[in-house]
Parts: structure tokens; sequence; C-alpha cells
């Protein structure tokens, strides 16, 4: 009905075939507020239709005979969605002559380009396009949801019939070529139920994937779970529409500049609610192409072997072999599903135990045994029985098969179920481009990362389900640290541990972030700085866990979270505070004073205290294992003078080197040092760098522009604003402004300032002139680098050498925050 009312609507403005009278048409449907989604899809393809059957019969006194116009594709859906492309095939029995074909064609095509739509078109016979559709793929899958437009309509219907027999006899052929290319696009392009900024259309749980699920569907070999898969086909199809209407191009990236207006075209809260939409439908996508690829290749093993099977049991069948795994669950055709005696009714513990069976098996759960669990299965008691906990604890610890075992179960709710505090994480996306995941995947991820770490720790199972927690606060406003601490509390006890390890994995949640921020932001040779971190810790078998927490909750954040140098850092600040809980008090030193040089840096040292002038060394060595992401190592030692950090952070940032970590402190020289006359002090700079393009310079030029900078003969600050001023700024999200805050109880011999920022080029060049300018010596740098923040924590004293009163720390915070703001 809806169809026709557009029709009506658009006669008195269409009632030639011109592009003018379409145009008009089609634009105010398209800004009618009224009808959206599957209505509007459906009204601009019947409009389409008829305004390309006008074309179709222009200028003929009759219906060509022999000649049919299809759409094919997404138009032959009826998916036309603002800018999508108008998929075509002109179709004709052979018998009319070339020239009227070709000119037929042109009264087709032209008037498309005319108005600036997109057009995939092509002329065959239906001899030849069932040729093109068996050798090209994409074109075979296109033709599947051919439906006639005008001409003769039994010329199309003889060409659907011969295209869908052609796609079920040669399904075993095509179906496993279907299936590696979804592979393929997943690969390129992502999940979409995780990507911050994901394609709808290419990532894997996409439309494209909706489109192979049909075609699985029309070979009738399989077919997908059908619930929920419409409701999610509809979902995506709709973003995409306000996708296309917000940006008046035709795209299927949600980029994020866009995503709060098509969240408001949807009439949606915010962004962070369209793409929890926008997961919760992908994720119903790739459980549906999960269950229903593997049915594929069920069928096809089934096929291929039965003919032998039945050769060999005289035509007889054989009945499926099921074989035991626990209580209640069985291995049948490659799933794990429930034995005939199982009742989920009486057994509240089967979910569990079937769960961690198929993970520890490396086995699918049966859709249809999850279905089964989810509808008649009993809730747990709380607390749970020592069986439940154990089986949870078993799943987590069946590494990567956790995964796909994890969003089954998740499928059918019985997560939610499980743990009524997963709702609040799920799907939640993480707007941190150092982040891979959504918030509960990064829970799963977690625990897979954390089962490899389980020989390290006495006690894996706090681990596991720390692992599992550990960013559950996320779901909460506020720190979500502290808030994860209480409902980990509350999840713990639930579970079934005891108050003593209720207390363990609070803790664990609440200092889940302690050790890599400690160790990358603070001095450790400062002795309040292992003294904190030992006082919240409280144990040693503590300490040991929250270690193997911090590597695997890195690990399963993305490549920009960890490395081996930052796993070196951790590992320090451990073995130091490991001490101290053993009854060993930290060394009264600090950076200030210089913990012991190794021997390159002592050779530098004495060498720029030798000459009077800095010294360069770039170090690129790989580390064993992995390559070390972060860049090389460059050493500089430069005897000690006002200037030193901004000059050298902005000599590197005239080389387009990017710092990813550094650190600066105080070496004293004692006369004793050969080389060196009498004692001195030198500062040493050890940083991580890389090049933006290009190779890395040589040390030499670094040193000449080192030498200039210290002396004042190189404006650093006006060669980085032309270089800046000849660069226009790109579009972008518009980043947080700079934070600059002073940590409380971070040292005693210095004082800590903190700075948060979006990382630049020249960023940490305006920190330390900021610093100088404010009065202050800085006495050691730690800074890191995630992704596109900066984290950087400079222990800073007055010209007295002690660290600053707290009025005068707080105003240098507010004017380096200023300088950076401006």
């Amino acid at each position: 009905m809806a169809s026709v009312d557009v029709r009506t609507e658009a006669e008195a403005e269409a009632e030639d075939t011109g592009p003018s009278g379409y145009a008009a048409a089609r634009l105010r449907l398209l800004q009618e507020e009224s009808r959206s989604g599957p209505p509007r899809r459906s009204a601009l393809s019947g409009l389409t239709d008829d305004w390309l059957a006008g074309l179709f019969q222009a200028g003929a006194e009759k219906m060509p005979r022999g000649v049919a116009l299809v759409a094919v594709g997404g138009y032959g859906r009826g998916e036309l969605s603002p800018r999508s492309d108008l998929d075509l095939l002109l179709l004709h029995d052979g018998s009319a002559d070339t020239a009227e074909i070709a000119a037929l064609a042109d009264r087709l095509w032209y008037p498309v380009w005319d108005l600036g739509l997109a057009l995939d078109h092509s002329v065959r016979t239906p001899g030849e396009a069932r040729k093109t559709a068996g050798e090209d793929l994409k074109a075979h899958l296109g033709l599947l949801d051919a439906r006639h437009v005008a001409g003769d309509l039994g010329l199309t219907a003889g060409l659907r019939t011969a295209v869908l027999a052609d796609w079920r006899n040669q399904a075993p052929k095509r179906l496993p070529e279907l299936r590696e290319l979804c592979a393929e696009r997943a690969v390129r392009h992502g999940e979409l139920g995780h990507l911050l900024e994901p394609d709808l259309k290419e990532a894997r749980g996409g439309l494209r994937d909706v489109t192979a699920l049909r075609a699985v569907a029309a070979s009738w070999l399989a077919d997908a779970p059908r619930e929920g898969l419409a409701d999610a086909r509809r979902r995506l199809l709709d973003v995409r529409d306000a996708l296309h209407l917000t940006t008046g191009r035709a795209t299927d990236r949600l980029a994020l500049q866009e995503q709060d207006q098509v969240a408001a075209a949807l009439g949606l809260l915010d962004a962070d609610t369209l793409l929890r939409q926008v997961y919760e439908a992908a994720r119903v996508v790739s459980y549906a192409s999960d269950v229903t690829w593997r049915e594929v290749g069920r069928v096809l093993r089934a096929r291929s072997v039965r003919p032998r099977l039945r050769a060999m049991l005289g035509g007889r069948g054989a009945a499926p072999e099921r074989t035991p795994l626990a209580e209640g669950v069985v291995e049948q055709d490659g799933e794990v599903v429930l034995a005939r005696a199982a009742r989920p009714e009486r057994d509240p513990v089967l979910p569990l135990r079937a769960a961690a069976a198929a993970a520890q098996a490396g086995l699918p759960l049966s859709p249809h045994a999850v279905r089964r669990l989810a509808a008649v299965g009993r809730p747990l008691p709380a607390p749970w029985p020592a069986e439940a906990r154990e089986q949870l604890v078993t799943l987590l610890g069946a590494g990567p098969p956790t995964v796909q075992v994890w969003e089954a179960l998740e499928a059918e709710g019985l997560i939610t179920r499980l743990l009524p505090d997963w709702e609040r994480v799920r799907c939640r996306p993480q707007r941190n481009a150092v982040h891979t995941w959504t918030v509960d995947r990064h829970l799963v991820e977690t625990a897979v990362r954390a089962a490899a770490l389980t020989r390290r720790v006495g006690r894996p199972d706090l681990l596991l389900v720390a692992a599992l927690l550990h960013d559950i606060g996320k779901g909460w406003p506020g720190d979500h640290s502290v808030a994860g601490e209480i409902i980990a509390r509350d999840v713990a006890a639930r579970v079934g541990f005891d108050a003593g390890d209720v207390a363990v994995v609070a803790c664990l949640v609440r200092h889940h972030l302690l050790l890599v921020e400690t160790a990358t932001r603070r001095d450790l040779d400062d002795p309040a700085t292992v003294r904190g971190v030992a006082e919240a810790v409280g144990t040693v078998g503590t300490l040991e866990l929250l270690h193997a927490l911090t590597e695997a909750d890195a690990l399963a954040t993305g490549p920009a979270a960890w490395s081996s140098w930052r796993g070196a850092l951790v590992g320090d600040l451990v073995k130091r505070v490991a001490a101290v809980l053993s009854g060993d008090e930290p060394d009264a030193g600090s950076s200030a004073e210089g913990a012991a040089p190794t021997a390159e840096q002592e050779r530098l040292a004495v060498e720029a205290f030798r000459t009077g002038g800095p010294v360069v060394a770039l170090r690129a060595e790989e580390p064993a294992g992995e390559p070390e992401p972060l860049g090389v190592e460059l050493l500089v030692a430069v005897p000690e003078r006002a200037g030193v950090l901004p000059a050298v952070a902005g000599v590197l940032a005239l080389h387009r080197l990017t710092v990813r970590t550094a650190e600066l402190r105080e070496v004293a020289l004692p006369s004793g040092i050969e080389g060196a006359v009498g004692p001195g002090s030198v500062l040493l700079l050890d940083w991580r760098v890389a090049a933006e393009y290009g190779a890395l310079p040589q040390a030499a030029r670094l040193r000449a522009d080192l030498v200039r900078a210290l002396d004042g003969s190189l404006d650093i600050a006006g060669r980085l604003a032309e270089r800046d001023a000849a660069y226009p700024r790109r579009r972008g999200t518009v980043a947080p402004p700079p934070r600059v805050t002073v940590a409380s109880a971070g040292s005693r011999l210095a004082t800590v300032i903190e700075v948060r920022a979006q990382d630049a080029p020249g960023l940490l060049h305006r920190i330390g002139r900021a610093l100088e300018a404010a009065g202050v010596v800085v006495r050691s740098a730690h800074v890191s680098t995630l992704g596109a923040n900066a984290v950087d924590a400079f222990y800073v004293t007055g010209v007295d050498g002690g660290p600053l009163a707290r009025e005068r720390a707080v105003g240098v915070a507010r004017e380096v925050e200023g300088v950076l703001g401006g």
C-alpha cells in the first residue's frame, strides 16, 4: 500500500519519464520524516521501478518483445538506500537487432547517469548471464535476487528459474568458495561487532554476510537461525540509510565524526547507543553465520562420506557417533550437544558444564543445545555450588576456544542470566584507539590471555575470574576501577568464593592498572613509589596475580598497550615491590641522586662531561622474540644545564621522530670515573623513537642540531610553527582538552606533575618549555604514548632541590595546562 501511495503523490511531478520528475519525487520521498526504514526503502524501489519502466517503454509503440529490464543485487531485493547503486541487467533473447538493443540501453542508462546516480549495468542474453554467473561468484549472487522491472516477464522468470537451479546444482562447489570469500573479507575489514568506525556492509557480521546467508538458504543445503536475523538486517539497513542522508554520500563506513548525526537521525540518545545497536545486530549476524557455515560443512562432509558408508553397510545407514564429554554432555558431528538423558530443568550446573566441556574440547556448542538450556534450564542458587564455580574457571581457562563458546551462550542470553552485571558492559564501545574490542569482548579476551599465564601464579582460579571482571565497572559512572571493585565483590561472593578470595579478586580489579601506570609514569628508584604499590597490594601472592593480570589485560587491549620495554619496566617494579613485601626496605636513593648507570650510559655521560657538549647514540638492535614495536633506543647525554628537555624534544620533532617513551634523569659522575675531571653531573635521556616517514636520521645530524638548539641559534618553536602552518588541518574528531595534575603522594623527594594530552608533534617540547618557564627543575621524566594519547609524568623540584609546596605545585600545573590548551 505504501508504494501505491508514493506513486500517486509522484504523478503530478513525474507525468513524463524525464529525470527532473523522478528526481523531485525521489527528493520529496527522502525528506518525508514520517516514512523511514523498510517502508521508505520499498517506496524508493517502487518509485525507481516506475521511472525505469517508463524509460523502457518511452518512444515504443508497444512493449518490446524478447527484452526485459531486471533489477539485481540490493535493488533486486528492494533495499534501495538513499545513495545505493542501481544494479540493472538488460536481458534479451537474441532475436532483436543489436542496434535496437543498444538504443534501448542508451535510453535507460543515460538518464540515470544524468541524475548522478551510481549504475552497475550489463546487457546479456540468458545464456550469457548464466555463463557469467558460472565464472563469477559475485555475479551469481547478484542474480539470485533478480527481480522483474519491465518488458518480457517470461524472460525474467526463465532466467530466475535457471539461475536458482544452477546455484543448487553447483552448491557443493560454490558454497565453499562463498565461505572463503566471507573469511577473506572479515580479515580485511574486521568484526562489525567491535569496530569503533565499522563498515556496515563489508565487515564480518555486516550486510554482505546477510546476503551470503540468503544465498546459503537458496541452495537448500542449510538455513540460518532465523530468530533476530530479520531485525538485525533491518537495523543495519536503517543505520546505512541514515548515514547516506546525513553525509550525502554513498558510504558504508560509520566514521566517528558522523556518529552523533546518524544517532540523532534515528532518534537515538547518543553515538554510544547507536554503536551498541549496531554491535548487537552484527553479533546476531555473525553468530548466525558461524552456525550456518558449520551446518554447510557438516552436510557437505556427510554427502561425501555417505556413498562409501552405504556401500560398506550394504545400503543401511549408520547412527551418528556420540562421544561422552561430561555428565549430560556428548560430542556429535563435531558439535557439543546434550546427552539424551540430560535434564536441564533439574541440573542448574549443566549450562556451565556443557560450555566448559565444549571449550576444553575446542568444539562449538550446538545452537539447539544452547537454545534448550536457555529455555528450560534452572537458575543457579546464590552462592553457586562448588561445581558451578569450578566449571566457570574451567571455561575461562580453556584459552582461545573460550571465545566461540562464550558467544554462543551470550547469543541466547545465558551469560546475563549467570552474571546479571554483564548487561552493562555487553556491546559497550570503547572510544579509545588503543582498544581493539568492545568492553565485554575485551574481558573475555583478557581471560583468554590470562589462561596462558596460569602456570605463573598460585591461584589460577582467582586470576581468571579477576580477568573476566577487571573492567566490569565501565558500565557505571565514575572511575571504573572503583565501581568495578564493588561489583567484583558481589560477583565473586555470588560465584561462591570465600571472604578471603573475594577480597583478593576485589583488590585485583581495583588495582588492575596500578603496575603499568606506576612503572611507566613514576620513578621506580623513589622509595615512595615502591612502598605505595606494596601498601596497595598487601601480599606477595596478590602481587603475583596482579602481575599476570596486568600483562593479560595489556595483551588483550591491543598492540600499542604492551611491549617488551613496558613488560621489563613492570617486571622491575614487581621485583622491587616483592622485596618490600618480603621485609626488605627499598633503597633510599632516587633517580634524582642517580641509580647505577649501565656501561653504555656511563661511557656517554663521561664523554659528555669531558667535551662539555651533548653526545648522541642510536641503538637499533631488535630484542629477542617479537620485534620491538616502539622503535629504536636514543641515548642523549648532556652536561646539566637548563633547557635540555625542550631542546632535545624539539630537535626530534623537527626531524619527524615520534617519541614513544622517554626517561630523563640526572647521573652523578664521581671523580674516580676514568676520563672525568673531578665530580660532575650529567643529564641522561633514554628514549624510544620512531620515524614518521622514511628512515631515521644519523646521530651526527641530531647532535649538530641539538648543539644549535642549546646555544639558541636554532629557533625550534618558529620552525615547528612554520611547518604546522604549511599543512592544512584535516577534519576529524575533536580531542578532549589537556589535563595537568599534581600526583598526590607521588614522591618524597620531588613533586610529580602528570600531563595527559592528545599526542602531537612537538608536544614534549612545549611541555618542557612550559615547565622551564614556570621556574622548576625537571629531575626525571617518564613519557608514554598509547595510541593518540600521551600520558607523561615529570618529577620536578624547586631551585633549592626540594619538592614544591602544594600551592606552588598546583600553580605550575595550571601554567602548563594553560600553555597546552592555548
